[in-house]
């Protein structure tokens, strides 16, 4: 994987942000979930003092805010869900514009919403500002499990070969005249996507054998970069240094 390998979600940039290591910022992004996530649902200025601090590093970044709204749309899901509860949580009640709502419902409709949508306009954040070689770096000195690593490098490195190889499938039937679009011709698209796994596997196959003849041991190579200076780490801690107050401020006034 070249140095510039990028993934779909990252904007290129050379603000501070950018610049930070990429072990600070998922250490800070980790500490900034774990935050959301421990605070109290009753806390509802502290959630909003967790999106303050998200703007900042937006702005620090540059990102525009069009950019995250768009791709935040991924929590769609639980928003379905969260609809649900105040319509079948439990007693005590509540009346609103004729419809009768469950209070407890209401607060953990209000719990996933919030931590959710905090929590992926985090991940976005770190995305955003991060290369997927630098994220794969970040995890290796951390002293994530080398065999972890190792896996989530290969996988994101040909998922992009994977993807081609279904376009050129695709392409190939549609050449041929075959498009299928309605119900009753399913089993040709089930028959492709067999015949996907089993040239995905054989090509898994041929680079792991290609790999050993090389001399792999199992491991990847650790990056060259330098570590993470004390003042990287005190920049790139900041937010997660404000996220921390906020949830304290949330478990001394709930």
């Amino acid at each position: 994987m070249g140095a510039g390998h990028a993934h779909p979600l990252y904007l290129p940039g050379s603000s501070a942000v950018h610049r930070i290591p990429a072990e600070v910022k998922i250490v800070a992004a980790l500490l900034g979930v774990l935050c959301v996530v421990a605070t109290p649902r009753e806390a509802f200025p502290v959630f909003g003092g967790y999106l303050l601090v998200l703007g900042a590093v937006w702005v620090a970044a540059g990102i525009p805010l069009r950019w995250i709204a768009v791709r935040s749309l991924i929590e769609a899901p639980f928003v379905v869900l969260a609809v649900l509860l105040p319509f079948t949580g439990p007693p005590p009640d509540l009346h609103w514009l004729g419809l009768t709502l469950s209070q407890p419902g209401l607060l953990g409709a209000w719990n996933i919403l919030v931590k959710g949508a905090l929590g992926v306009l985090t991940s976005l954040t770190l995305a955003a500002t991060t290369p997927l070689r630098d994220l794969l770096l970040g995890l290796q000195r951390l002293g994530a499990p080398a065999l972890v690593v190792t896996i989530a490098t290969l996988m994101l490195r040909y998922v992009d070969v994977i993807a081609g190889e279904a376009r050129r499938m695709r392409l190939a039937r549609i050449s041929r005249g075959h498009d299928p679009r309605f119900l009753w011709q399913l089993g040709a698209t089930a028959r492709g996507v067999g015949a996907l796994f089993v040239r995905s596997y054989e090509r898994g196959e041929r680079v792991h054998v290609a790999m050993l003849a090389r001399g792999w041991a199992g491991r990847l190579p650790r990056g060259s970069a330098a570590a993470a200076t004390p003042r990287q780490w005190a920049l790139g801690l900041l937010p997660a240094a404000a996220a921390l107050a906020l949830a304290l401020t949330g478990w001394v006034t709930a």
